[in-house]
């Protein structure tokens, strides 16, 4: 990358890191908050729920104010918001204040994707946004991945109310940061995206045409089978093979480690290729052959280890020719709102798939669980060849 492509990347990706950081920031401190709000693991749970579906009911809206007054303000906005509302955790006792200022970090949220992904298009070139859309995702997965060690760490000398503060003064500075750096991100608003109603109703169609909303599904796909091994498979493990929840907890990791280096590896493919659909159609068939394996087989431990490591790598390289595939249904001008729209999907995901899998493991076989990932995966092949298709057909008619 050119020396101004990097900083834009590394500015907005920095972003990104706190945007994940945040999401699981809170969820190893709730035996803690329990004991402290005096409430459920039900309430925490709604309490995080909350926080979804704000974002999932603003990320849109934010899209289409990303296409039509520029990304950067708004970005800068948003992570200072939330930064400043992470902090505010430590400082309110009630679990009522708790459950607003989620919402308002949800909605904070909801700016990430929609001015990253639109910051990211109209800085770097096209033979280089496959890496671009990798290390940006890197940076997110990197984020969930040290955001428990971090809280954690930080409890060993300090109160869980200050770790929490000094969690959300970090995304402050990233926000002071991207203000001080705001002249190397494009905040050129489309000539195509002029705040009329003529132009919202555009933009709405665009947003309920077939690819688009493929693009939903997809993203939804990718949540559900995510979301299923991340955050039930422990559970599932430990009840499938008997083993402790810290050799289940091992094999998580493998999966969660593996990921990253998919997105990087992914990237460089997605760069390479011009076949997106089908290289990440073959990554979800390969996530559903490896779930279905360890729902069939029961594999041994170190087997089940090698196997998790495959789903996660394979997941990670699906990220970047995700991303690509949904620039190229994408018209110039509209990207702050479609990536809003389908970005929604992990929302969603996040809404439907908890319920799902926790009323699998209370009624079902352990191994279903596997099941029911690998379907999703399998079913999440169909949208992916039908973008895949789309893609190719502008491709044709632009050539």
């Amino acid at each position: 990358m050119t020396r101004l492509e990097t900083k834009v990347v590394g500015l907005v990706s920095t972003g990104h890191f706190f945007s994940h950081f945040y999401m699981l920031l809170l969820p190893p401190l709730f035996p803690i908050l329990r004991e402290h709000y005096g409430v459920g693991f039900t309430e925490l749970g709604f309490a995080l729920t909350t926080y979804s579906i704000a974002t999932a009911l603003t990320q849109v809206p934010a899209g289409f104010i990303v296409d039509r007054y520029g990304a950067r303000r708004l970005l800068i906005a948003g992570l200072l918001l939330e930064a400043v509302v992470i902090a505010g955790i430590g400082f309110f006792a009630t679990f009522g204040a708790f459950v607003v200022l989620l919402a308002l970090a949800g909605i904070a949220n909801s700016v990430y994707h929609p001015a990253d992904y639109s910051i990211l298009t109209r800085a770097v070139d096209g033979s280089r946004m496959g890496r671009a859309f990798s290390i940006h995702t890197f940076a997110g997965y990197l984020g969930e991945a040290v955001a428990p060690a971090t809280i954690l760490g930080l409890m060993v000398w300090l109160d869980w109310r200050m770790a929490i503060v000094l969690c959300g003064a970090g995304g402050g500075v990233v926000a002071i940061l991207l203000a001080v750096n705001s002249a190397l991100l494009d905040d050129v608003a489309s000539p195509a995206a002029t705040p009329s109603d003529q132009s919202s109703k555009a933009g709405l169609r665009l947003l309920i045409s077939l690819p688009v909303v493929m693009g939903l599904l997809f993203f939804v796909g990718i949540s559900l089978t995510g979301r299923g091994v991340t955050g039930f498979s422990v559970s599932a493990l430990t009840e499938l093979s008997t083993i402790s929840l810290t050799s289940a907890g091992v094999l998580l990791s493998c999966y969660l480690f593996a990921m990253p280096v998919g997105v990087l590896v992914g990237g460089w493919v997605a760069d390479q290729t011009t076949r997106h659909g089908r290289f990440a159609a073959t990554c979800f068939v390969a996530v559903a052959v490896v779930m279905f394996a360890i729902a069939a087989f029961h594999p041994p431990f170190v087997v089940t280890g090698l196997l998790f490591s495959i789903a996660g790598l394979f997941s990670g390289m699906v990220a970047p020719s995700r991303d690509m595939l949904i620039r190229s249904v994408t018209p110039p001008g509209e990207v702050g709102k479609v990536f809003g729209f389908v970005s929604t999907g992990y929302n969603i995901g996040g809404i439907l798939g908890p319920p799902l899998f926790g009323y699998l493991l209370d009624h079902y076989a352990p191994q279903s669980l596997f099941w029911v990932v690998g379907i999703a995966a399998l079913m999440t092949v169909g949208t992916v060849l039908f973008a895949s298709r789309r893609q190719t057909r502008l491709a044709t008619a632009t050539s």
